[in-house]
């Protein structure tokens, strides 16, 4: 059986929803470029079609489970994977010199954030990333590889692209977003979640050094957006709430729930890596 009629095998994607294998992982570059065409432009379409003006919902999160352990550093050349309009970069701007956006969509390219200036770049469909050996000090990648086919190969050219001693944060949901074989509201096509188990794999396969890991995002926390009137992951006490919730031992760690109470759960890893 070829690699594109496995991809919709039932067999293949029960065995990818039970969390035994990364759905998309080991594509042709045929197929590559398939999946990345069809999620090029689909957060932004998303984002378009909802009419709402645009608010990045994941300050405070980024903030205690990434940016804070960055106090004191000074980066020259930053890479965003997947920025958007980079509006992530807000909380550390005055610590970046230059920042590189590799992001897929037009319609988020701006020349500068907060007066730092901002290069875009495309992606290639195959994942290969258009820069030298060690061209950044930090790297952030939020919620962008769940969209991406070839996940360990994005990691090892994201290990490649980072100086010594560089930090790249990361991100992703760590539950399957449900079944992507059926079209999910405010989600795109292909989009799923990264097993956690697989994805610390990939990681070290990769080369890098974990220095935090964490589990984040309950899935109930997101209500508080009707409380707050905000996006609930850029309220501090929201952010305070959602560690206590999530160091609780009583949580299920399925990764494809089928019932409610499998449902609730963290829906996130974050991971802080290191470049020896």
């Amino acid at each position: 059986m070829n690699r594109m009629r496995r991809i919709d095998d039932p067999h293949y994607i029960e065995k990818c929803l039970a969390g035994e294998l990364l759905y998309g992982d080991d594509l042709s570059v045929e197929e590559l470029e398939i999946w990345f065409r069809g999620e090029e432009e689909g957060y932004f379409t998303i984002e378009q079609q909802s009419g709402k003006h645009y608010e990045y919902p994941f300050h405070a999160l980024d903030w205690e489970h990434g940016f804070r352990f960055l106090a004191g550093r000074t980066f020259n050349s930053v890479l965003g994977v997947g920025s958007a309009f980079g509006d992530e970069f807000r909380p550390i701007i005055r610590q970046c010199r230059q920042i590189t956006v590799l992001e897929p969509a037009k319609g988020f390219a701006r020349q500068e954030i907060d007066g730092v200036p901002v290069r875009y770049v495309p992606p290639d469909p195959t994942g290969r990333m258009p820069f030298a050996d060690a061209s950044f000090d930090l790297i952030t990648c939020f919620s962008v590889l769940h969209h991406v086919a070839n996940v360990s190969f994005v990691l090892k050219e994201l290990h490649r692209c980072l100086r010594p001693d560089g930090v790249l944060l990361v991100r992703e949901p760590a539950v399957s977003m449900g079944d992507w074989r059926r079209p999910r509201t405010g989600l795109t096509r292909r989009e799923r979640g990264i097993p956690p188990h697989l994805f610390r794999r990939m990681i070290l396969d990769a080369g890098f050094e974990i220095v935090r890991e964490k589990r984040c995002a309950f899935s109930l926390m997101s209500r508080f957006k009707y409380l707050l009137g905000q996006p609930a992951y850029n309220s501090r006490f929201v952010m305070k709430l959602d560690k206590l919730v999530c160091r609780l031992p009583i949580w299920s760690r399925r990764y494809h729930p089928r019932i409610f109470l499998h449902k609730l759960c963290p829906t996130m890893m974050v991971f802080v890596l290191r470049r020896g």
